[in-house]
């Protein structure tokens, strides 16, 4: 992977471009005078398809297709991480604020399972670092993950769920602190059963504490798509898809329940990279309005 520095990605050119100014927790209009307003905004996670994009490419990339946010995922060539100094955060702050995208989450990989206490207590730590770099450069959210149980180990899984939902419910209370959400990504080949993200928000009990919908296979066992998304929607506050052809996960009614819900966050296309992305983004924004018949 090509890896930008620091200061390349903060002073490359942009193209710009102007949209409406997201106000967090409020529904806002799409200015693009080109598409039909709707509720659901529509973004990508830079994994994979803009790894490699740096700021000012993301922004004139997004700005092209008509795309609403970004979700600036851990580790990737943008370069937003927790080793950018005030000024450079401050920078990045602006370039969002003068585009016309939006910041719609940071998308950090700390995770809450682990049997050793120092290395919860790490990722804690460093999730409330995340925050403060969220509130700096103009985040409305970071998105954490739980990302497996240690059966294996004997360990119950009530425990390490329990564990998990301590954790956030931590994070949540810092979170409060600088008025920054703490999304938790419905992840994991074991912890993605909506039953257990379920029962780990019912520990967490906290208002800031909420849910990335990932669109996983596990949406749909132990219930209907119908009955697990209504165990969680009203903490559902960002949405991740995959390819909207994958004929096996039922994306109408995803977005049609979404729409029930009067959901108003960031649906972000979590896709492959191609050779070709500024077409495939336009496809997905194509079939993702198609979807709510607009």
């Amino acid at each position: 992977m090509t890896r930008c520095s620091r200061r390349s990605f903060l002073f490359s050119t942009t193209a710009g471009g102007g949209c409406a100014a997201f106000l967090h927790g409020i529904e806002t209009r799409s200015s693009f005078a080109a598409a039909p307003p709707a509720p659901m905004k529509i973004g990508i996670v830079t994994y994979n398809i803009a790894k490699d994009w740096d700021v000012p490419t993301i922004i004139k990339n997004c700005t092209q297709t008509k795309y609403d946010g970004v979700e600036l995922r851990t580790g990737h060539a943008h370069g937003v991480e927790l080793s950018l100094t005030p000024d450079q955060r401050a920078e990045v702050k602006k370039r969002f604020a003068d585009s016309a995208v939006r910041i719609a989450q940071l998308g950090g990989t700390y995770e809450f399972h682990s049997v050793d206490p120092a290395e919860v207590r790490k990722n804690i730590e460093g999730g409330k670092q995340y925050i403060q770099l969220a509130r700096d450069v103009g985040s409305p959210a970071i998105k954490v993950r739980p990302n497996g149980l240690q059966t294996k180990r004997g360990i119950p899984v009530e425990k390490t769920l329990e564990q998990i939902g301590k954790s956030l419910a931590e994070l949540g209370r810092t979170g409060a602190d600088f008025g920054i959400e703490i999304r938790m990504e419905v992840h994991g080949s074991e912890t993605a059963h909506i039953e257990y993200a379920q029962k780990i928000m019912e520990i967490a009990d906290h208002p800031l504490v909420t849910i990335n919908w990932n669109s996983n296979q596990s949406d749909l066992q132990g219930g209907t798509l119908e009955e697990n998304f209504a165990r969680l929607s009203a903490k559902i506050r960002h949405v991740h898809m995959r390819d909207l052809f994958v004929e096996e996960y039922p994306w109408r009614k995803l977005i049609g329940l979404l729409a029930a819900a009067k959901f108003g966050g960031y649906c972000c296309a979590e896709i492959p990279e191609s050779p070709d992305p500024i077409r495939v983004m336009r496809y997905f924004r194509a079939l993702f309005l198609a979807y709510q018949g607009l």
